[in-house]
């Protein structure tokens, strides 16, 4: 009880920290998005009027939601968009989910707290018996909590008003949202590529810190196996070759994490748009088979980002990867 209290309050504290870091972060990256949106617009109000003219009629009849956040409010002259209203809400709904789950712990849970706790030890043991009990109890609190954050992330994002209330204009056919006041977390590249950001700098803190920087540098260039002579050269340059191109797939790493989630929950908000407006008659019934699939793709894009940056940094902190099997021998 008392291991399973303290890894109840790490795991708190650690996920209002992780949280709070990668929305700022995505505050960040909402301003430089923002900023560009603004000079955008400059370049088009500076434009010819009758030039202008065909390009409002077209986006009359552009149906899809917007690839970009939308801004819909500027406090104090800072940009605020609705992507990042929504990353609010699901952190502090998380934070206080989290404070009041675990503010009078049980010898017996029951109500949230067994909720929690169901939730904490299944994820603590199924990424245990991937990449250790040592590298668990270290990097546990950030794959936990970044699963957490975008499973609840796509499923909040999914619930009606999401994208379908705020500001437009009426059109020939329907109402036409043009700046939703919320808008899917996950939807916004600028969330997600944050999250991988703050996993890149984990994974080098966690590895430098398992490895030394000799041995991490041993990790990426050093060659494997028992070689002599000749070989032994030929094997020096190959694996010096290897691991360049093993920096270059580091580098690429927190695009790739980014844009996998992106893309897949940006897909299904324009799945769920074709739906609801393919038959005007049916709009309230078509998308309901296809929430059902979302609800099982908002799971398997958070077990997807966790096993991938889990994964990552079992790779280079191979000390920890005979671990499990040694234990179970």
């Amino acid at each position: 009880m008392k291991m399973r209290g303290k890894v109840l309050a790490k795991l708190k504290i650690k996920l209002t920290s992780v949280l709070f870091v990668a929305v700022f972060m995505c505050l960040g990256a909402g301003c430089a998005n923002s900023a560009n949106a603004e000079l955008s617009n400059a370049a088009a109000i500076s434009a010819d009027v009758n030039a202008s003219r065909p390009a409002v009629a077209a986006t009359e009849e552009d149906t899809g939601p917007s690839q970009k956040a939308v801004e819909i409010a500027r406090p104090f002259g800072f940009p605020v968009t609705n992507s990042m209203v929504a990353s609010w809400i699901v952190a502090l709904g998380l934070i206080v989910f989290a404070q009041v789950a675990t503010r009078r712990m049980k010898p017996v849970p029951e109500g949230i707290q067994n909720f929690w706790e169901w939730m904490v030890e299944g994820l603590y043991t199924f990424l245990e018996g991937i990449i250790g009990s040592h590298l668990v109890k270290t990097t546990f609190w950030f794959f936990a909590s970044v699963f957490i954050f975008i499973l609840f992330a796509n499923w909040i994002s999914l619930i009606p008003g999401v994208g379908s209330i705020g500001w437009g204009h009426a059109s020939t056919h329907a109402f036409m949202i043009d700046q939703p006041l919320f808008r899917g977390a996950n939807a916004d590249v600028n969330l997600t590529l944050a999250m991988a950001l703050v996993f890149f700098a984990c994974w080098l803190i966690w590895a430098l810190r398992e490895d030394g920087l000799v041995g991490f540098l041993k990790e990426l260039f050093a060659p494997k196996g028992d070689t002599a002579g000749v070989m032994k050269a030929i094997m020096v340059v190959v694996f010096f070759a290897s691991g360049c191109l093993e920096i270059v797939s580091i580098l690429f790493r927190p695009v790739s994490l980014s844009f996998r989630l992106y893309g897949n929950v940006f897909a299904g908000e324009n799945m769920l748009e074709t739906m609801s407006t393919l038959v005007p008659h049916l709009g309230w019934l078509l998308p309901i088979p296809f929430y059902f699939l979302e609800l099982l793709v908002g799971v398997v894009q958070a077990l997807v980002f966790m096993l991938l940056t889990a994964v990552f940094t079992l790779l280079i902190c191979q000390r920890d990867a005979e671990e499990p099997a040694t234990s179970g021998a």
